[in-house]
Order: C-alpha cells, then sequence, then structure tokens
C-alpha cells in the first residue's frame, strides 16, 4: 500500500485472552496481541522507591511535550497511591491545550488505574515502542487489584523527576501530569485531564521537538493500536511544503 498514513507494517498474534476493560478502547475486551517479541529489563521491582529518570532521556520542553502524543500513539498510564502502584494500557489520548500543556486520556471508570489516579490525583503517560508490544498487551491481561503487574511482568521502572511515578523502561516517551478535575466528563465518557509537569524523550527518536520515526530506528517506533489486537507503527514522516 501507500506510505502516506501512519502503518507500515501490522503486528499481530492469536490468542485466547485480551485486554480487559476499555484501556486499549473498545467495548469488552481487546485480542490478538502483537506478534513482535517483548525486550525488556526485568527487575528494580522492590521496594517502591526507584532512582531517577530513565538514563539516556532528554528533557522535552514544557511547550513541545503536546507534540509526544498529537500523533495518537497508544500509551501506558502508571499511577501511584501509597504502597500501591498500577499500569494499563490506553489508545484514546490527545492534547487539548498547548499552554500550559494539557493532555486528556480515556480511563474507565472501572479500572484500578482511575482509582488511583483520583486518589492520588497524578497519573503519568509513557509511549511504548514496537520493541515492547508484547508488554503493551500484556499489562491488560491482569486487573492491578488482584495482582502487583509490576512484579508479574518483571517491569524496570525508574521514578519521574517532579512527581515520582513509575517511567516504564524501554519506553520513548514520558509525561508526568497532574488530574485536573472535570467531574462531568469522568463520569460521562471516561475522560481524564491532566496538566503536563515534567516530559522527557530518547533523543534517538525525538528531538528539538520533533519526532524522527526511520528505517534506523525502527524498533523505536510508537504503537498505534487499529482494533483487535492490532497495532501499526509509522513507517515514514512525510514534509508538507
Amino acid at each position: 500500500g501507500d506510505n502516506t498514513g501512519p502503518a507500515s507494517f501490522i503486528l499481530r498474534r492469536d490468542a485466547p485472552q485480551g485486554l480487559p476493560t476499555r484501556g486499549l478502547r473498545g467495548h469488552g475486551r481487546l485480542r490478538a496481541p502483537c506478534a513482535v517479541r517483548l525486550r525488556h529489563t526485568a527487575g528494580m521491582l522492590d521496594p517502591l522507591a526507584a532512582p531517577a529518570p530513565p538514563p539516556g532521556w532528554m528533557p522535552v520542553a514544557l511547550a513541545h511535550a503536546s507534540r509526544l502524543v498529537n500523533h495518537g500513539p497508544t500509551v501506558l498510564v502508571t499511577t501511584r497511591h501509597g504502597a500501591q502502584r498500577n499500569v494499563m494500557a490506553a489508545a484514546w489520548s490527545m492534547p487539548v491545550e498547548f499552554t500550559p500543556p494539557r493532555i486528556a486520556v480515556v480511563v474507565d471508570k472501572t479500572t484500578h488505574t482511575r482509582t488511583l489516579l483520583e486518589a492520588s490525583g497524578h497519573f503519568a503517560l509513557c509511549l511504548p515502542p514496537a520493541a515492547l508490544a508484547d508488554l503493551t498487551w500484556r499489562v491488560g491481561q491482569d486487573s492491578g487489584r488482584d495482582v502487583d503487574k509490576f512484579a508479574r511482568h518483571a517491569l524496570a521502572w525508574h521514578d519521574g523527576p517532579v512527581l515520582g511515578l513509575p517511567l516504564i523502561d524501554g519506553c520513548v516517551a514520558a509525561m508526568e501530569l497532574r488530574r485536573l478535575p472535570e467531574p462531568h466528563a469522568e463520569a460521562a465518557y471516561d475522560t481524564v485531564f491532566g496538566e503536563v509537569v515534567w516530559a522527557g524523550a530518547d533523543p534517538r527518536v525525538f528531538a528539538q521537538g520533533r519526532w524522527s520515526f526511520h528505517d534506523g530506528n525502527a524498533d523505536l517506533h510508537t504503537l498505534h493500536h487499529l482494533g483487535g489486537g492490532t497495532f501499526a507503527v509509522p513507517s515514514r514522516t512525510v514534509q508538507g511544503r
């Protein structure tokens, strides 16, 4: 097909289980995870406190934070309240304001992530690349009410520098946000709003306020959920003139 859209290839594998709730948005369960092999560092499970942000990342100016999700990537939403922590996958997120940078993300009210988010008033969005496609699917297999997903999936992570939220190692970008309470939107549409207080990214794929997708960094391309457990990744960028 043509290369004008974001999908250059499709990643999937048939499986009997799926993502519960509307994390990767859609009613019911998301089935068929993707086939890219999971590559992430095991360990760093206890205690809850962990060192500073992932090595190799560079801070992203808040003026450019909205660009991290402007192209609609699947995100891992992490939360932390007291001794509890959780992570879930979400397909629906978007910028809603440039200055200050504000983001909207759909988090179903029945999820443990939503419970912790509302209790703490904070959440983080981490952007997994193609190399973490399996992980993105797997964290939706369980409920954080029943299991510590960080331990079950051997997640490596670092504390965010401002709010101390878990930032998942292997992701290519992340942001920490303070919740902006919007009771009607949260109750009626499961849409949570947050203001970005810190953002960072892997300079191999995001630098000077821009994404750079090319064949040489294909493993770092962001994931985009197409439905039914199928993900697309950006193949290249096209410059309008």
